[in-house]
């Protein structure tokens, strides 16, 4: 109630004008929808809508926010941003464990249909890339862009709107997939009128962030900006292009692609990739450029190094999708562009992990002691590990073995667990003392617990799926003297039990660290002790860190 107050009569009005829209658009799908899978989301956009309208319809009159607003920074929705990220990263490693463990035993499971594998699994890819990843990046990009340019959020209702639509567009997406609504896309499951939906919360969000680097009060442009741009602005248009479809009817869940056979199937997978490349690497290496020399107190090592970097990984990364379809009706000169473009790309990559560790030098004392800047060394080590095993798996020769099978499972989750969510928790736990104006997080044991919980989680699961994969790869190209395949695809199946079990004990240690951390969370805003009246004052200018991120040279 407290946050309604903070904005203008404007603002309200503003805010209150968008959710009784929508309440009415979900009206109209609720009600003309009926007996379409459709009705239901339609039923869901309309109930939020109103829960949060009549909250601002209590608080319409009440007297304008204060001027002295404007001398501080606005950090209300990166404060609830913050929340929604452990809530979506306990919810979606939850859902995603269950589905490790359904490889070992199918039977562990319900006879609903919305507990199938097939539509779990994309609930926690979504939800862990999309919901708890999603909204680390937002909750951040508000904080870093504020403290960058040293200015306030251009208004209050652009980051509630971005904030509250993008969350929508997760809860459609995982519930839909539960109810069976789906485009078989990879990263790409939503249908039409969730894509529909996200363009026009991230256009909000793109126009914010340009509306608020425009009105800075310091005149260079920090590089971890220019990282988050990149993700914005590239993000819309691989969403946009991938996801152009006709539905069947204005009032019916399902469309078709505009796109068939391989040209689909390259389309898929330039969006794909570029996810990684956009949404995956270069949001996330915004935040690493912030927050690790802050923790650590020591300048970046070397920025003109971070903006060749920027540019490399943003032109090369582009061209790079297409070594997802080796061995296909692809043609084979795009095929090797994209090998090509994946191996030099390990040139930019590798400058971004060695320019965060080489950051370190001088600081490595503080690495044994802080947890939380230990989860930012580990973020930029599997960095850098990733990285080289991406480039190596795009040779052709290497996917031939590696395709189809776990080591590319293992692969992904070497990036998504020990560098994405590694450098997520550590920018977290830096920005929850400074947000709540906390002395520090409220248990020092619990960050400790977390990282080593989710360090030995990520080394079980990747090293279990590193071996399945190769096994599998193995088994399945070894023939006997006559000719035949030496092994049934039923034998490797069975052969991989042991490592379907070790990567669900894996994930479940990760689940735990992820549980603790939400815990930590809510002991810290509720019970932590606040900071020095000094410490918790910030200013608009002078805001903490700002000399600790300029650069050596």
């Amino acid at each position: 109630m407290q946050v309604i107050s903070t904005l203008t009569t404007g603002e309200r009005q503003g805010a209150l004008l968008i959710l009784l829209v929508m309440a009415l658009v979900g009206l109209f799908f609720a009600a003309a929808g009926h007996g379409d899978p459709i009705a239901v989301h339609g039923a869901l956009v309309m109930a939020l809508a109103l829960a949060l309208a009549f909250p601002i319809m209590a608080r319409l009159d009440d007297p304008e926010p204060s001027a002295e607003r404007f001398s501080t920074y606005y950090d209300d929705p990166t404060k609830v941003g913050v929340i929604l990220t452990f809530v979506w990263a306990a919810f979606a490693m939850f859902v995603g464990d269950w589905v490790a463990w359904l490889m070992v035993e199918p039977t562990w499971t319900t006879d609903g249909a919305w507990s199938s594998f097939g539509r779990l699994r994309p609930v926690h890819t979504t939800g862990v890339i999309f919901g708890f990843g999603g909204n680390g990046l937002i909750a951040t990009s508000f904080y870093v862009m504020q403290r960058t340019c040293r200015v306030r959020l251009p208004d209050q209702l652009s980051p509630w709107f971005v904030l509250i639509g993008y969350n929508l567009f997760c809860l459609l997406a995982v519930t839909g997939y539960m109810l069976g609504i789906t485009q078989s896309k990879e990263y790409a499951e939503p249908e039409w009128y969730a894509d529909l939906w996200l363009v026009i919360v991230w256009t909000v969000y793109f126009v914010l962030y340009l509306r608020t680097l425009a009105r800075r009060e310091e005149p260079h442009i920090y590089v971890a900006n220019w990282y988050y741009m990149a993700f914005i602005l590239v993000v819309a248009m691989l969403h946009i292009v991938n996801n152009l479809a006709v539905p069947v009817s204005f009032l019916s869940a399902k469309s078709h692609s505009l796109f068939s056979g391989v040209q689909d199937a390259l389309t898929e997978w330039w969006y794909g990739h570029n996810a990684v490349a956009f949404f995956l690497t270069s949001g996330f290496l915004g935040m690493l450029y912030y927050y690790l020399p802050i923790r650590a107190g020591r300048p970046i090592f070397s920025y003109r190094l971070s903006i060749i970097s920027f540019w490399g990984i943003t032109f090369m990364y582009m061209w790079v999708g297409s070594h997802h379809l080796h061995h296909t009706a692809l043609p084979q000169w795009v095929q090797t562009l994209g090998m090509t473009f994946s191996l030099v790309l390990l040139v930019p990559s590798w400058s971004s992990a060695a320019n965060a560790l080489l950051t370190l030098n001088g600081a490595w004392h503080k690495v044994r002691d802080d947890a939380t800047l230990r989860f930012m060394m580990i973020a930029a080590v599997f960095y850098g590990l990733t990285t080289f095993e991406g480039s190596f798996m795009a040779i052709r020769s290497v996917n031939a073995l590696s395709h189809y099978t776990d080591w590319t499972v293992g692969h992904v989750h070497a990036g998504a667990l020990g560098w994405v969510a590694m450098i997520t928790f550590g920018s977290l736990y830096a920005s929850i003392p400074w947000l709540w104006k906390r002395e520090r997080m409220y248990s020092s044991a619990l960050v400790e617990l977390h990282f080593w919980l989710a360090l030995a989680g990520t080394a079980v699961y990747v090293f279990a799926l590193w071996n399945a994969g190769i096994i599998q790869g193995l088994m399945w190209r070894t023939y006997t003297e006559n000719g035949n395949l030496a092994y049934t695809f039923l034998d490797s199946v069975v052969a991989m039990r042991p490592y379907y079990i070790a990567r669900a004990v894996g994930g479940l240690l990760f689940l735990l660290g992820a549980l603790a951390g939400c815990l930590n969370l809510y002991l810290t805003i509720r019970f932590a002790a606040p900071a020095p009246e000094a410490a918790s004052m910030k200013p608009l200018r002078g805001a903490l860190g700002d000399a600790a991120i300029q650069p050596v040279e």
